[in-house]
């Protein structure tokens, strides 16, 4: 191997180069922000030259949105496919966010980009949409009244943490755990006990 093939660290480059540009960029997105990161230090801390993320990746925006397309593409998994948990706790557990959860990356991505035509705003939108329908098929599931109301009202509950939280640096999961307590009370009647 000559020394041309050898990354800065004296590693072996090109194997599992696109995935350790997208481990950087998660984690740099995440910590640092999307602007606050360039390709300089994404390429440092993923090991790789310039060259090389740019053959994999044709600009950063390529890269953010591959970010983003890869973040979730599920929608909330680990809540919404419990299938040990009844549709009504399903809800509520989609505010039960440990105190390190980072900010929803849509939304910092859709705050710093500027751009709606970026697809990484498609992306973004697309993704709250589709938690907005996983609430509303999981309020018709639980026997709401009206689901595409609940399912909104929760979706919008759960940006509003997401953001309060990264704007003032607290904890707001559980107010807004709360709050979407008394709107699932309000929405879905209980079952009488036999």
């Amino acid at each position: 191997m000559t020394e041309l093939e050898k990354g800065p660290l004296g590693r072996r480059r090109g194997r599992g180069a696109r995935e350790r540009i997208l481990r950087a960029a998660r984690q740099l997105f995440r910590d640092q922000g999307i602007n606050r990161t360039g390709m300089d230090q994404l390429c440092a801390v993923a090991e790789v030259s310039k060259r090389t993320a740019y053959q994999h990746f044709a600009s950063k925006d390529e890269l953010v949105a591959e970010y983003l397309r890869r973040f979730d593409p599920d929608v909330m998994p680990e809540v919404f496919d419990h299938a040990d948990l009844t549709p009504r706790e399903r809800l509520l557990a989609a505010f039960d966010m440990p105190a390190s959860m980072p900010v929803c990356p849509y939304i910092a991505a859709a705050v710093e980009l500027h751009d709606p035509q970026h697809q990484a705003s498609q992306y973004a939108r697309d993704y709250k949409k589709a938690v907005a329908q996983r609430f509303t098929d999981t309020a018709r599931e639980a026997g709401a009244a009206n689901p595409e109301q609940l399912g909104e009202q929760l979706a919008l509950l759960l940006d509003g943490a997401s953001a309060r939280t990264r704007v003032l640096s607290t904890e707001s999961f559980p107010t807004a755990a709360a709050v979407a307590a008394v709107l699932i009370e309000n929405a879905i009647p209980h079952e009488p006990a036999i």
